[in-house]
Parts: structure tokens; C-alpha cells; sequence
């Protein structure tokens, strides 16, 4: 199988705001006039494509995408493609080109989730496959070959495996900038996509671990903070939690090994008025913090600081702080009907590129730090990509997300711990220090039965069993990208519909991939057993983990052989996972 550089293409918005105006150009040595645009290419000798864009247009232009497309030779028998997904729970593994398809192509998928998905919320065509950020193809008895972009904070990269004119596949490495507005003369350096072909068709694993050291690497990724063991109220008191909960649990914490107490989403008066407590706790923030503080553990608070509830305070007093829909509407960043707030469960997403919004963001999280909070797990984090109109329209969907994080990250400090969920990976390596890297665990294997409007996207849905393939086929960004955040452990036994030995299989994954160990149980509800079964798990993850930090990180072996990655690699231990069951085998290599 060889990639074959052939064209530029360029997608740029039309007269008629959501119209789609296309341009294509043979590639060439030296700038290449595509349209309004020139896009200067350079195919380096050892594989990476360095490129920019330009508008040579005498009025503003509106980007959409830019992409280098490469033919695809030579790749006998099906070509397999890695998905990575966009966000910490959009799914990440396998598909066969001409067999799967993507899921924006279900009958009734939405719009809105379709972009919580995916870059692009446009649906692909038919027979297309995509990947967000890196991808690895591989065809039969050939090696596989890696294809990622070095980094996400500019503009998002979306790599698109088409039916190319003379019959054969193309590979779209596609940076997506989402109409961000180019002036007249306006440049601007495009992310470098990476190539690099494995030495063997088993090196799949070795070609992503070496792309994520090197993503790491040049954007300054923080995978210093020590391994974190905590506990968090979500999976027990959801919404409902009170301040008596959360009492009573730090009350019993002294039997248990946690440096972190973390509250999670329930406790604040509304979405995004993060510094006042509702009914449920008659204690402050800040009260709450000095409590967590007085029995010796690291406070910890959920956010989702890049929402505003149509009711909330934030949004009443500020509405010029909301992003807008075309017709001049707040924009919806997310759809929970538990969040109340006046609009049916619509909350509106706060426009990150507005100065004052950056300033608002900055001030709490730096009241929050002053409260005692040295944790902070910040939520929903992908509402600023969504299309609409922006402060600054000059902005990329990434850029607004990443200085949504960068603003949160100056109020912080440098020595605070900031844990990304529900975000666009690409855009914040080198802000934050861990990131949840799969969908939600549950107290069930497989998932519940389907949501409305998630057609197309129920792997996305809480469950054991996909929180563990992300698990393993991310595997590789674990001390590389960030500390990896698989989601918390399930060890009650009381309220579950978890079998035992499901609940092992997921201790064991959570222990090997040597990411964080979370507990969200009440802990009256647990006994000496669940403490051993914890010990464990840390005694383990922390063997892990040492091993990531030497660069020996854990090894997803079946990254490209299953639909869904079940074998995990790590410390001379090997899982292996029966994904209709949960049943699962570790041995010693």
C-alpha cells in the first residue's frame, strides 16, 4: 500500500451561509491557486506534508476546510481504517472500507449530535469513512501506515477514506477550520501531517505511540502529575447529590487510600453560576473546600464552564456573552433536560472568543483555586466548536475551545490539576493534565437501551464495555498526550446490574492502563472486600503508570484486528476480554 499525493481541495463558505462552494487543483511544487485561496504545499522526504493557506481574494473569506488528498495503491484485499473519535466519548476503533460507514449516515441522526461527534457535523457520503486527528490504514498482509496531524490547537484535522475517480481509494488529510474568516492576505500555517509506515503488519501499536510522543513533545504536553486515586459522587447521587452525601462520605474516608475528594455535577445553583451552592447545600464553595481540606484531601469540583443555563444568573445579567445562532438566537452548546434551566434542557454556549467571557472564565476559576479547589474536571467542553456566530469570526472551532481552556488555565495557575471531559482532544494538549478518554462507565456491561436522538451514536452511551474498548485503543496517549482518565471503578455490589466478573474485567483494564483510579460508590455501601479489590487495582495501575513514565506505555495489541479493542498489554501481564460477556482471562507474559 503506498499514499500518493495528488490535489488540493478547498471548501469555503458560500453567498448563502451554509452553502458549500468547493475548489480543486492539481498538486504541484510552489504555492497553488485553489479558488479565493493559495495553498503553499512541501511533501518532506521522510513523509510529513508541511503546508499553509492564504486568501488572495480582494474581500473576506470564509474557511471552511483545506485538504491534501493521496491516493491510495497498491492496498490489496479490505483496507482497514483506525477511527480515532473527536471527543473523550465519541467511539475510537476499526472499520473495513466498503463494509461500515459512518455513523452521521444513520436515518435520523441529528445535527447537534453530530457535532458533539465530529469536527464536521456535515453528514459524510455514503461510502466514506473518517477519523479525527490520526489515523492508521492498513490492507492485508501489508504493514499499516500512521497519518496524523502534530497537533489540534490551530484547527482540527479530519482524515476522510473516499472513493477516489479511477476507482481505487483516497485519503483526505483535511484541516478543518470550520468558516473561520480569512482577510484579504490574511496566512495562516496549517497543523503538519505526520506519515510514518510500520516495519511489520503487526506495528500498529508502536506507529501510534510513536505519533502521541511526538504530538506530546512539540506542544508541550503536561504528563508530570503524580497518579491520582480519588473519589467522586457522580455514579451513586448524580444531579440529586447533597452536601449530607458528600459529609457523610468524607466521614468514611479515612479507611480508604484517596488523595482526591471530588464533587461532582449537582451542587451549583444553576449551569454556569459556578460560585453559589442550590438549596441541596446549605454550605459555600468555599465551606465545602475547607471541609474536604480539614479531613487531609485534595478538594475536587465539576464544572462545565463553557455553558450558561437560560435562567442562570451568568446568562441574564450577560447575554451579550452568548454565542448567537444565524438569526440572532443563543446558541445551544448541549441538550440535558436534568439541568432544568428554562429552555426544556437547552443550555447556551458562552462565546469563548468574547474578551469578557475569557476574563469571566479566568476570574472563577481563579476564585475556585482561592476556595481551596486544587482539581478541577471541566465538562461538555466541546460547545464552543459548535457553528454559529462568534465574537471573533476569525476564530476555528479550535482556537475558541482552546482559549476557553487557556483562560481557565491562567486563573488557575500552573499547579493546578485540570482534567478535560467531553472535549476535543486535539485542542488542548500541553493545558491540561488528564482527559477522559472514553464514554461513561455504568453499573452494566452493555449499554442501556437507545436514547432518543442518538441515532447512529449509541456506542457514545454509558457503558462498561465501551468504556473499556476506549480504554484499550487509547491505550497509547497515556504519559504521552496527558495522564489518561478511563472513568471510575464500579466496586459495589448493591445497585448494580454489573456480574463479577464483569466488574473484574474493568478493575483490571483500569489497572493496567495505568490511568487514574476513581471511586464513586457510597462508601457505607461498600466492605472489606471492595477495599482489597482497590488496593489492588492501585497497587497495580501504580506499576503501570511508573512503566508509562519510563515510556513503556500500556499496549493495545488488537487495535487493528477487532471492531472493538478487548486485549490489553502492560507489566508483563496480558487481558483479554470476551466483549459479549465481560468475562476476561489476565495472564503473565
Amino acid at each position: 500500500m503506498e499514499l500518493v499525493p495528488a490535489r488540493v481541495e478547498v471548501v469555503v463558505a458560500g453567498a448563502g451561509g451554509r452553502d458549500r462552494v468547493a475548489h480543486s487543483a492539481l498538486l504541484r511544487r510552489g504555492p497553488i491557486r485553489v479558488g479565493p485561496l493559495e495553498v503553499d504545499v512541501e511533501v518532506g522526504d521522510e513523509g510529513g506534508t508541511s503546508w499553509s493557506v492564504a486568501n488572495r481574494a480582494d474581500a473576506t473569506v470564509r474557511v471552511r476546510a483545506v485538504a491534501v488528498v493521496f491516493d491510495v495503491v497498491d492496498a490489496p484485499g479490505p483496507l482497514r481504517m483506525f477511527r480515532h473519535g473527536y471527543q473523550s466519548w465519541s467511539h475510537t476503533g476499526v472499520a473495513v472500507f466498503g463494509v461500515d460507514r459512518d455513523p452521521s449516515r444513520a436515518t435520523g441522526s441529528l445535527r447537534m449530535v453530530r457535532g458533539v461527534h465530529h469536527a464536521d457535523a456535515d453528514v459524510t457520503r455514503p461510502e466514506e469513512l473518517r477519523s479525527e486527528w490520526v489515523t492508521v490504514l492498513q490492507s492485508d498482509g501489508e504493514p499499516p501506515e500512521l497519518v496524523g496531524f502534530d497537533g489540534g490547537d490551530r484547527h482540527d484535522g479530519t482524515f476522510r477514506l473516499r472513493d477516489g475517480d479511477a476507482g481505487s481509494p483516497e485519503l483526505w488529510a483535511e484541516a478543518f477550520l470550520g468558516g473561520a474568516a480569512l482577510a484579504p492576505g490574511e496566512a495562516r500555517r496549517l497543523h503538519r501531517v505526520l506519515r510514518e509506515r510500520g516495519q511489520e503488519v503487526g506495528s500498529a501499536p508502536e506507529l501510534l505511540e510513536s505519533w502521541a510522543s511526538a504530538v506530546g513533545a512539540s506542544a508541550g504536553a503536561r504528563v508530570t502529575a503524580p497518579y491520582q486515586v480519588g473519589w467522586c459522587s457522580w455514579y451513586h447521587y448524580f444531579h440529586d447529590v447533597r452536601e449530607a452525601d458528600l459529609r457523610a462520605n468524607l466521614a468514611l474516608a479515612d479507611d480508604w487510600p484517596f488523595d482526591v475528594f471530588q464533587l461532582d455535577d449537582g451542587f451549583q445553583a444553576a449551569i454556569g453560576d459556578w460560585l453559589q451552592t442550590n438549596e441541596r447545600f446549605p454550605s459555600t464553595v468555599d465551606e465545602l473546600a475547607t471541609a474536604i481540606v480539614s479531613e487531609g484531601r485534595t478538594p475536587g469540583l465539576w464544572i462545565a464552564p463553557f455553558l450558561a443555563a437560560p435562567n442562570s444568573e451568568i446568562a441574564t445579567r450577560h447575554p451579550d456573552w452568548l454565542a448567537r445562532t444565524p438569526d440572532g438566537e443563543p446558541l445551544p452548546g448541549m441538550f440535558n433536560p436534568p439541568w432544568g434551566g428554562g429552555r426544556d434542557g437547552f443550555m447556551w454556549a458562552l462565546d469563548t472568543t468574547h474578551p469578557e467571557v475569557a476574563e469571566h472564565l479566568e476570574r472563577t476559576a481563579r476564585s475556585l483555586v482561592d476556595a481551596g479547589y486544587r482539581y478541577l474536571k471541566l465538562d461538555f467542553t466541546f460547545a464552543p466548536s459548535f457553528e454559529g456566530v462568534w465574537h471573533d469570526p476569525a476564530a476555528t472551532p479550535a482556537q475558541r475551545v482552546r482559549r476557553g481552556y487557556d483562560a481557565v488555565r491562567r486563573g488557575t495557575g500552573e499547579d493546578v490539576f485540570l482534567l478535560g471531559c467531553g472535549v476535543p482532544l486535539s485542542n488542548v494538549v500541553g493545558v491540561v493534565d488528564a482527559n477522559r478518554i472514553g464514554p461513561d462507565v455504568a453499573p452494566s456491561w452493555d449499554r442501556e437501551a437507545d436514547r432518543d436522538g442518538l441515532v447512529g451514536y449509541e456506542d457514545t452511551l454509558p457503558s462498561t464495555r465501551q468504556a473499556l474498548h476506549a480504554t484499550c485503543a487509547r491505550s497509547f496517549q497515556h504519559r504521552r498526550l496527558w495522564l489518561n482518565d478511563p472513568d471510575c471503578l464500579m466496586l459495589r455490589s448493591d445497585e448494580t446490574d454489573l456480574s463479577e466478573a464483569a466488574a473484574a474485567t474493568w478493575e483490571r483494564a483500569v489497572a493496567l492502563s495505568g490511568g487514574m483510579a476513581l471511586v464513586s460508590d457510597d462508601l457505607a455501601l461498600l466492605d472489606d472486600r471492595a477495599r482489597r479489590r482497590l488496593d489492588e487495582v492501585v497497587a497495580l495501575g501504580r506499576e503501570s503508570d511508573a512503566a508509562s513514565r519510563a515510556g513503556i506505555t500500556p499496549r493495545c495489541e488488537d487495535v487493528l484486528r477487532h471492531a472493538d479493542a478487548c486485549e490489553l498489554s502492560a507489566v508483563d501481564r496480558h487481558l483479554v476480554v470476551e466483549p459479549a460477556s465481560g468475562r476476561s482471562t489476565l495472564e503473565r507474559d
